[in-house]
Parts: structure tokens; sequence; C-alpha cells
């Protein structure tokens, strides 16, 4: 078997940051904001993580980590990585998707249940032939359970995950349609990996942002279904991050 001991490593830094044990990676930086601004737990440390900003909120009953914008899988690799060094056991991914099957519409939410490999950067972390990366599923669960807390339904099923958001080819929407795909997006079967092989747990929360599942590009950024889904998901990330570890607060 080829030895693949890594030669590079992460490192805690000189001043690692006291991050707690649960993270939430939002994909963009409008998410980001949201969260950070309902929020109702203090920020006490803000400082640059690569090309993204980590934000850690705590008081005196509990302690999570904002981090991100991120955008695709080597990146997201690079940033779980990070937080893994740093004393991070459990990730909520929050993205944004766009629709592969024709049962799913902007402005719906997913909770995957797996995410199909299309990128390059988790065969580096598991056998290179597998194609299908799983969540945590109690953390999954939880995730489901933060999104009826806050009144919001949602789809739960396969994701497809691509390198290349300008090559969904009507052959691929085809053919990850066959396979039974929701939704696309570029970065969560390269989470789901890197968080199996650190001994991590890792969940996503993806909002519908537009369509490709009748061949044709049909954006929803601007309605208001999927403005009011981004709420949603965004409070129930909040609310499973900041409760994590406290209370069961969905019993």
């Amino acid at each position: 078997m080829p030895e693949r001991r890594a030669i590079v490593n992460p490192v805690k830094g000189k001043r690692p940051p006291d991050t707690g044990t649960i993270a939430i990676i939002a994909a963009t930086e409008s998410d980001l904001q949201l969260m950070a601004g309902i929020t109702h737990v203090p920020l006490v440390e803000e400082r640059k993580l690569y090309m993204s900003t980590l934000r850690i909120f705590a008081d005196p009953h509990r302690r999570f980590c904002l981090a991100g914008p991120v955008v695709g899988a080597p990146y997201a690799a690079m940033i779980v990585e990070s937080l893994c060094v740093w004393g991070v056991r459990q990730i909520l991914f929050m993205g944004w998707c766009g629709a592969v099957s024709p049962h799913v519409k902007a402005g719906d939410i997913i909770v995957p249940a797996n995410a199909m490999v299309d990128e390059g950067t988790s065969g580096h972390y598991c056998d290179p032939t597998c194609r299908v990366a799983l969540p945590a599923r109690e953390l999954t669960h939880q995730a489901q359970l933060a999104l009826e807390h806050h009144g919001a339904s949602f789809h739960s099923g396969a994701i497809w995950t691509t390198d290349a958001i300008f090559r969904e080819t009507v052959e691929k929407v085809k053919y990850y349609q066959s396979i039974g795909a929701l939704a696309v997006e570029m970065e969560l079967s390269a989470v789901f990996t890197v968080a199996t092989f650190r001994e991590m747990e890792a969940a996503g929360l993806l909002v519908v942002s537009d369509e490709v599942s009748d061949l044709t590009w049909r954006p929803g950024f601007r309605t208001t279904a999927f403005k009011t889904a981004r709420q949603q998901a965004c409070r129930a990330a909040l609310t499973l991050a900041s409760c994590f570890g406290v209370q069961d607060v969905f019993a």
C-alpha cells in the first residue's frame, strides 16, 4: 500500500483561538453577516483565517465560532483542517445550492443525507474510488430538529458536489437526476470526507438559490421564498451551535 503519511500538516500556531467545539462554516459572506447580526451570544474574538474571517462568540454558558466565506472543495478542506487542529469537533456547513430534482424549488431547504463526489479533494482523504460522502447521523438529526424548531420545512436526500460550477452540463444534470440528486453545490462532499478522516462530525444545511432541473438556469436569489429560507436556515444553524452541549432544547 502506498505511504499516505502527510509531510505538511495543519498547526495550531503561536496564538491559537479558543473556538469552542462547534463551528458553523458559511459559504457566503451574506450568510456570515446575517448570522453575526442575529445571534444574541457576544462576539469575543475576530481574526483572519486564510481568505476568510473567523468569528468566535461566547458567554458563560456557550462558545462557538463562525468561519467563511468558503468557495470550493479544496478551500473548504483547508478550513476544516484548521478548525480541527484548534479543537472544533462538530461542523455545520451553511450554503446555497442549485435544484437538480424537479421536486425541489428555489427557496426550499435541504438537509443532505449524503454527498455525491464530483470534486478532486475527497480522494486525497479516502479511497479515491469512493463516490459518496456521508455526514454525521446525529448532528444531521439535530440540524433537522433545529429547522423544525424554527418552523421550517425541508427536503432530505442526496446532493451532488462539483468543482466546476460552469460545467453543470446537460449530460451531467441528467445523470445526477437519474441517480437521485436533489441539488448541486461545491463543498459538502469534501467537508464530510475531511471531517470523517479527522474523526469529526459534520452536517449541512443548504438553501436552494436557483434551478437547473429543466436544463435551463433559473435564478431565484431575489425571491421572497429564498430570503425567508435563508433566515430560517441561519437561525436554525445558530440555535444548534449556541445550544450545543448546553441543554437539549429540542426534547
